[in-house]
C-alpha cells in the first residue's frame, strides 16, 4: 500500500483520510488537527517545528507506510517495539544457542550419516563394478592415445582397443571351456573304473573292512540327501556363473562408456576444484591417471610374457591343453602376490597327471621363472610407469585384498602409488614450510 497524506485540507476545511484495508480490518491513520487562525493550540508544536513522525521543515508531506496484514495499531506504545519500520514488532533472540535446537540438528546429522553409510553398503556391489570399470578405462586409455598419435580418430581407437579386449575373452573361453567339458565327460565315464581301482587297493580294502567306508559312501549316494545337496550345489554354481557373466558384461559396457567420456569426466572433476588450486590439481591428477594407466599396461605386458613362456614350455613337455593352461597362467599372473602361484600350481598339477617327472619339471620351471619375473622382468617393465617401493606394493596389495578381495588387490598398488605421490608433492612440502 502506498502512503496516505497526514493532512490535505484547504482553508477552512478538514480532510479525513481514507481507511487502509488490512487483514485485521480497516486502519484509520491519525491526522494532525487543523491549524488555528489565532495561533497554535495548547500543546501543539510551534510553527515551523517538525511534527512527531513528520518530515523536517521544507520536506515533503508526511506519509506512513503500513504493511498489508499488519494488525498493530500505529499509536502503540514504544515499549512494545512496534514501529512503522517494524510493524510486527522487534525480533526475539536467536535460537541457535538453544540446547534443544543443537541436539535436534546433531541428531539429524547422525541420522543422515547413518543413512549414507547404509546406502553405500547396499550399493557396494554396484560401486565395485563402477570402480573396476573406471580402473580398466584408465588402464586402456594409453593404448587409445597411442593409436590417436598415429592419426586414428578417438572413436575408432576406442573401438579397436575394445575389440581387442573382447577377442581376449573369446579366445580364453574357446581355449578353456572345451577342455573342461571333455575332462568332465571323461571323469563321469571312468568313475566306475576309479571305484573298482579303489576296491583293489590293499590300503583302501583294509580301511573298508574296518570302517565300511565304501558301504557308507554307497548308502549316502543312493539316499535323498546326496541328490538334494548335489542339486542345490548345481543351482548354486549356476547362479554364480550367471552372476559372473552378468557382472562381466556390465563391466565391459561401463568400461566402454567411461573410456569414451574419460576426457569430459576429467574436466568436470577438475572444475570442482577452486580456480586458485586447479592447475596444481590438474597436474597431480594427470600424473595419478598416467601412473594407473602405466601400471595396467605394464601388468598386461608381464602377464603376456608369462603366458607365452608357459605355452612354449608346456608344448615342449607335451602337456595337454597347453593353450588353456597358458591363458590361465597369464590371467592369474595379473593378481599381485599370489596370482603367479595359483597359475603355476594348476599347470604343475596337470603335469603330474601326465607323469610325476613332468610334474616335478613344471614345479622347477615355474620356480625359476618366478624369480626371473620378480627380479628382472617386472622391475624393468614397471620402472617407467609406477614408482612404488616394494613395501608399499605389498602393503597396498594386502590391504586391498582384505577389503575387496581380488579386485582390491588389483587396485591396491596404483592407489598406493597415488597416495605416495600426494604425500611427496603436497603433504611433505607443506610440513617443511610450517
Amino acid at each position: 500500500m502506498g502512503g496516505v497524506p497526514a493532512s490535505s485540507a484547504g482553508a477552512g476545511e478538514s480532510a479525513s483520510p481514507e481507511p487502509i484495508l488490512t487483514s485485521a480490518g480497516p486502519l484509520v491513520l491519525p491526522v494532525a488537527p487543523p491549524a488555528d487562525l489565532d495561533g497554535p493550540a495548547p500543546g501543539a508544536p510551534a510553527p515551523g517545528a517538525p511534527a512527531p513522525g513528520g518530515p523536517a521543515p521544507g520536506g515533503s508531506a508526511s506519509t506512513v507506510t503500513v504493511s498489508p496484514g499488519a494488525a498493530a495499531s500505529p499509536d502503540a506504545a514504544p515499549s512494545s517495539g512496534i514501529t512503522p519500520n517494524l510493524p510486527f514488532g522487534r525480533p526475539g533472540r536467536s535460537m541457535s544457542n538453544n540446547p534443544f535446537v543443537f541436539g535436534f540438528t546433531a541428531a539429524l546429522g547422525v541420522l543422515t550419516a547413518w543413512w549414507l553409510v547404509q546406502a553405500i553398503a547396499t550399493a557396494s556391489s554396484v560401486l565395485v563394478l563402477i570402480v573396476v570399470s573406471l580402473f580398466l578405462a584408465i588402464g586402456l586409455n594409453p593404448a587409445v592415445e597411442v593409436l590417436q598419435r598415429r592419426n586414428v580418430p578417438r572413436v575408432w581407437a576406442i573401438t579397436l582397443v575394445f575389440l581387442g579386449v573382447i577377442l581376449v575373452f573369446v579366445v580364453f573361453g574357446l581355449a578353456v571351456v572345451p577342455p573342461l567339458t571333455t575332462q568332465s565327460t571323461q571323469f563321469v565315464e571312468q568313475l566306475p573304473q576309479y571305484v573298482q581301482e579303489l576296491q583293489n587297493n590293499p590300503v583302501i580294502r583294509d580301511l573298508d573292512q574296518r570302517f565300511q567306508l565304501l558301504e557308507k559312501l554307497q548308502t549316502y549316494v543312493t539316499s535323498g540327501d546326496f541328490g538334494t545337496q548335489m542339486f542345490g550345489g548345481v543351482l548354486g554354481i549356476g547362479s554364480v556363473l550367471i552372476g559372473a557373466v552378468f557382472n562381466s558384461l556390465t563391466v565391459l559396457v561401463l568400461t566402454l562408456y567411461l573410456l569414451g567420456s574419460l576426457k569430459s569426466l576429467k574436466k568436470l572433476a577438475y572444475r570442482l576444484v577452486p580456480r586458485s588450486r586447479r592447475v596444481r590439481t590438474t597436474l597431480l591428477g594427470d600424473q595419478i591417471i598416467d601412473s594407473i594407466g602405466g601400471y595396467v599396461a605394464g601388468n598386461l605386458i608381464i602377464s603376456l610374457i608369462a603366458g607365452v613362456t608357459t605355452f612354449i614350455f608346456l608344448s615342449i613337455m607335451q602337456v595337454p591343453y597347453a593353450l588353456a593352461l597358458s591363458l590361465i597362467v597369464a590371467i592369474t599372473d595379473l593378481i599381485p602376490l599370489v596370482g603367479a602361484f595359483i597359475g603355476a600350481g594348476i599347470a604343475s598339477l596337470v603335469g603330474f597327471f601326465v607323469s610325476p617327472t613332468v610334474g616335478i619339471v613344471c614345479i622347477v620351471f615355474f620356480t625359476i621363472y618366478q624369480q626371473i619375473e620378480n627380479y628382472w622382468i617386472a622391475p624393468t617393465v614397471m620402472k617407467s610407469s609406477v614408482d612404488v617401493p616394494p613395501l608399499a606394493t605389498i602393503v597396498g596389495a594386502l590391504l586391498g585384498g582384505a577389503l575387496l578381495g581380488v579386485v582390491g588387490a588389483l587396485l591396491g598398488i596404483p592407489i598406493a602409488a597415488a597416495v605416495l605421490l600426494i604425500l611427496r608433492e603436497v603433504v611433505l612440502p607443506r610440513q617443511e614450510r610450517t
